[in-house]
């Protein structure tokens, strides 16, 4: 099958709602700051480097931006890292991607996005659905997540036995500033959150139930991170054979072996390819 075929093929399933998109931090590529014309930070060098206001840290920091995080609130304590995220995604405005719109268009049951941006949130405003934001070390809950309603662009809190399991879903594991800031940031945060989410304890009941056998379509990610390696592998667990696909350009022999554990074929293309392919069709 030719890779206009194969994407071809990925869009139809997106369609139908048998394959859900997992997006990274590769589809904000080109969104900029209104203010100052700054790509958005979302990979993770270009976090870090925002959050220690333009220099680099430690070689080992740099890393992955859950080690420079977990360092920083170390020294500065979680509402440092809480009020930089808040006012990097929430506050600062950013031009509109047309990728995420595109995405809003097709109507889709399901999205996930690791990203704590609110580009996807904001195309999916005037339409009611299910937001899933991730949660860690909160008290007071067994769950690492909360539930929200949009009807009428707001948000509302809802509970599990709440949910219109009828709506569409984003889930948000990463968090997101809106409609109140939630975050999965430094390592602790991840270690929380992974621990919980190996137990069942950060997906909600209605979504396990409605991911069984769904294919997976990842678009712009690399799959070199462990952080990131670790929080994939639970959310799609129970998903169908083959789990998907990775739009991957240029594949090194780290991620191709584990997407051949993971059962994820890698198309040698862009996120991008999918949109394109689908306009000239």
């Amino acid at each position: 099958m030719t890779t206009t075929a194969t994407l071809n093929t990925i869009y139809d399933g997106m369609l139908s709602g048998a394959v859900v998109p997992y997006l990274g931090p590769g589809v904000l590529r080109g969104v900029t700051s209104k203010g100052d014309g700054k790509p958005m930070p979302a990979d993770s060098e270009s976090l870090i480097l925002a959050m220690n206001n333009g220099t680099p840290m430690a070689p080992k920091l740099m890393y992955e931006f859950p080690r420079a995080a977990m360092n920083l609130e170390q020294k500065k304590g979680r509402k440092f890292i809480e009020r930089f995220l808040t006012t990097t995604y929430g506050d600062t405005q950013w031009s509109d991607s047309s990728f995420h719109q595109w995405l809003a268009d097709a109507q889709l049951p399901y999205i996930i996005d690791i990203n704590r941006d609110t580009q996807l949130q904001q195309c999916y405003a005037g339409r009611p659905h299910t937001l899933v934001v991730g949660l860690a070390r909160i008290a007071g809950t067994d769950y690492r997540f909360k539930l929200y309603e949009n009807r009428g662009g707001q948000y509302t809190e809802v509970t599990l036995d709440q949910v219109d399991a009828s709506l569409p879903v984003l889930f948000k594991p990463m968090g997101t500033p809106l409609p109140e800031p939630n975050f999965i940031a430094s390592d602790a945060d991840y270690v929380d959150y992974i621990t919980e989410l190996m137990g069942g304890f950060a997906i909600p009941a209605f979504l396990k139930e409605h991911r069984l056998g769904k294919q997976y379509v990842f678009l712009g990610m690399r799959m070199l991170r462990d952080t990131e390696r670790m929080v994939l592998s639970d959310v799609i667990w129970g998903a169908g054979n083959p789990a998907g696909w990775v739009l991957l350009p240029e594949p090194t022999d780290k991620e191709k072996r584990f997407c051949a554990k993971k059962g994820l074929e890698i198309v040698e293309a862009d996120f991008s390819d999918l949109l394109q392919a689908r306009q000239a069709a």
